[in-house]
């Protein structure tokens, strides 16, 4: 069989969309040089937790974006002590479908596949960074 659109095989799109959702977070070692005078203005062993993407209570919220990156959604919730904000990280799975398709007419059958992804597949929550007075109060992991 001869195909007019090799790249459009099912194989490549699937590898196509798997290098483009991968190329769509930074790293904390990219963050960290976007900001490299204030990244290097804090304590090595904070450093070190930044890059390895560890967050502690008493961290502002550069650091945290440093670690983590922006949040995917962001709370304000009021307890007994204080006023919160609540940062909430989540990871997507992308959703992958996969079609075959036929049409028969004039003397001639036309066989058809199709691969589609999209960024609506599953979606759970992975952590959640607490914040008083904008320092980390407590940071929640989901597994």
């Amino acid at each position: 069989m001869v195909t007019l659109f090799p790249l459009l095989r099912p194989g490549f799109a699937v590898l196509a969309a798997l290098v483009f959702f991968a190329g769509c977070q930074s790293t904390p070692s990219e963050r960290a040089r976007a900001d490299s005078a204030l990244f290097d203005s804090y304590p090595a062993e904070v450093r070190q937790n930044l890059l390895s993407g560890r967050v502690e209570p008493g961290y502002d919220k550069e650091m945290v974006r440093i670690a983590l990156g922006n949040p995917d959604r962001t709370r304000t919730r009021t307890t007994e002590q204080a006023e919160e904000t609540v940062w909430i990280y989540t990871r997507s799975r992308p959703g992958l479908s996969l079609g075959l398709g036929g049409a028969r007419g004039g003397g001639r059958t036309t066989v058809g596949t199709g691969v589609g992804v999209s960024t609506g597949g599953t979606t759970t929550e992975q952590a959640r960074v607490i914040f008083r007075n904008g320092i980390v109060h407590s940071v929640e992991e989901t597994l």
